[in-house]
């Protein structure tokens, strides 16, 4: 659902705080009752980090929401953002994440690398403080650590082609080494090709 948002909150996102500024008086819009659920938002930017859209994703319970990646990211490539922050609430107040929020944020940060859509921040918010998964190094962390990413596994027959490859370099390496002992002992280039398999002209090079 897409929230509807003033024209002091379409920003220039230059930190956390900037993002929590807006978030904070989107959460405190919702009444008292409401804010004991957790929610689940994103933040759609420009090249400029200029605010595009505010989404909410999904409300779940006081300690859990339900979210997919194509929910995610499904405003975001409709609206040509080039950027993404994702947003959750804690009703219980504890701004520290959960492993789950870690494994989950990486994911989206991989699945964004390759729609091109950057995913640069995740925020945990209260009514009255934020976590920055930026600011404390986790994003740099999931970009670096090498899960999640899509490995492309090479066929049978590449594998096998290469290894063909590498055999014969290994034949041409040992030729090459009984051709230098065979020209030491002055051996004609005639003689040498016949022993070896090698051309004339690998023999003269050496």
């Amino acid at each position: 659902m897409n929230v509807r948002l003033n024209e002091d909150q379409k920003i220039q996102i230059l930190n956390a705080s900037d993002v929590y500024k807006i978030m904070q008086q989107i959460l405190l819009r919702q009444n008292k009752i409401r804010r004991s659920q957790e929610y689940f938002w994103v933040v759609g930017l420009d090249n400029q980090n200029n605010v595009l859209f505010v989404e909410l994703i999904s409300i779940g319970g006081a300690n859990r929401v339900n979210v997919s990646p194509p929910d995610v990211f499904r405003m975001g490539i409709y609206k040509l953002a080039l950027k993404m922050i994702l947003i959750h609430n804690h009703p219980s107040g504890v701004l520290r994440p959960s492993e789950g929020d870690k494994n989950f944020t990486d994911r989206l940060l991989k699945v964004g690398k390759i729609i091109d859509i950057k995913v640069i921040e995740h925020l945990i918010i209260t009514e009255t403080d934020y976590y920055s998964f930026a600011n404390e190094g986790l994003i740099k962390e999931f970009e670096n650590n090498g899960l999640y990413e899509l490995v492309r596994k090479e066929s049978e027959e590449m594998k096998a082609f290469k290894l063909k490859l590498e055999k014969k370099e290994n034949e041409k390496n040992k030729a090459i080494e009984i051709a230098k002992r065979l020209k030491g002992l002055g051996q004609d280039n005639d003689f040498i090709k016949k022993a070896t398999g090698l051309t004339k002209r690998d023999i003269d090079k050496i």
